[in-house]
């Protein structure tokens, strides 16, 4: 990761208090963060939680003297209506995919760690994460696990969680210890879990001529700045592509979501999924690996006008296979890693 954000890290990890107390007297909270989501898929539901997101500095670094006018004057008038008619295309009976997949796999993984609180946080909107923390410091928490719903690190992601992290650290008089997860991009539980979705999906469907995989675009200058978001990216593909035994040529790695005109991480995915089709590929199955669980991204973007595309460009079947969301697999290797990292702890001597 980015020397900047170690340390940023560390001081979160290490803030207040550099051990647990002794074992037997933790109050332990494992906070899983996800993105967020508009409340309702409605222009103002949408625009509130646009400005929100757009006005953070880790996603949008623009100052805010020249980006706020040009946001509010802007873009939020522009993309609040288009950005909830695609939010209703979507929207189930329960409230936003990203938001009921998301509460249901903080359930599941509670299940499996009924020594510890697990809690739901949003970066943008509700529950909001900073409230969240610091409800926990006010109950008593003795050791809070942060950890981010993103598998591969980014800065405009999982920074943004540990910025907020460490602001609350700082400012929490209860002292608990702290801890963040940055990623489980190679984590083999998590591969695992992965190949075996597209597996399922192989052998209710049949496997199509290939597979590709989809990750939420960057811009390119902040891989080049030093984001590890690419890298970590290429080597979740490489190793999906191992456990699934598929060789190079039958596994593709793109980049969607893409905003504005500066240059983003390249190949694009429509326009790969346009020269597929033209070169005879009839079937295609595709992925999102960097997504835990569905949302806008995958279900509007990629099962609905990704197919689209395909099928306008001469393809004839472009079969998306879901996110884990809250299956089993998803939520034992999300109890896994918390497991691993609690009992890791250093814990003070008794009586210390």
């Amino acid at each position: 990761m980015p020397a900047d954000h170690a340390a940023a890290v560390t001081a979160v990890q290490f803030a207040r208090a550099s051990v647990a107390p002794s074992r037997g007297k933790e109050r332990d909270a494992l906070v899983l963060v996800n993105l967020g989501t508009p409340e309702a898929p409605t222009p103002s539901a949408v625009r509130k939680y646009l400005a929100e997101f757009l006005s953070d500095p880790c996603v949008v670094q623009i100052p805010p003297l020249l980006w706020q006018p040009l946001l509010r004057g802007v873009v939020l008038p522009l993309r609040a209506r288009r950005a909830a008619d695609k939010y209703a295309s979507v929207w189930m009976a329960q409230g936003s995919p990203l938001a009921v997949h998301t509460q249901a796999l903080a359930r599941a993984v509670q299940l499996r760690l009924p020594q510890m609180q697990v809690r739901l946080a949003m970066r943008y909107g509700q529950p909001a994460l900073a409230q969240l923390l610091q409800d926990l410091c006010n109950a008593g928490m003795t050791r809070i696990l942060i950890l981010p719903l993103y598998p591969q690190y980014s800065t405009t992601t999982t920074a943004s969680v540990a910025g907020v992290v460490q602001a609350v650290a700082g400012a929490c008089a209860a002292a608990p210890a702290w801890q963040f997860i940055d990623d489980y991009h190679l984590d083999p539980g998590w591969v695992g879990a992965v190949a075996e979705q597209v597996r399922a999906h192989w052998r209710e469907h049949g496997r199509g001529e290939r597979l590709l995989c989809s990750y939420h675009g960057l811009p390119q200058r902040l891989a080049d700045a030093g984001d590890p978001y690419p890298d970590q990216c290429q080597a979740s593909t490489a190793a999906l592509a191992a456990a699934l035994d598929l060789p190079s040529d039958q596994l593709l790695l793109t980049y969607q979501s893409r905003f504005g005109r500066e240059r983003w991480l390249q190949p694009y995915t429509f326009p790969t999924l346009q020269a597929l089709a033209r070169a005879g590929v009839r079937t295609l199955d595709i992925v999102c690996p960097g997504f835990a669980v569905d949302c806008l991204e995958t279900l509007e973007e990629i099962e609905q006008r990704a197919t689209a595309v395909f099928r306008a460009a001469g393809g004839a079947a472009l079969r998306y296979i879901p996110c884990l969301n809250a299956t089993a697999a998803h939520a034992d290797v999300l109890a896994a890693l918390a497991r691993t990292r609690i009992e890791a702890w250093p814990v003070a001597a008794a009586g210390s």
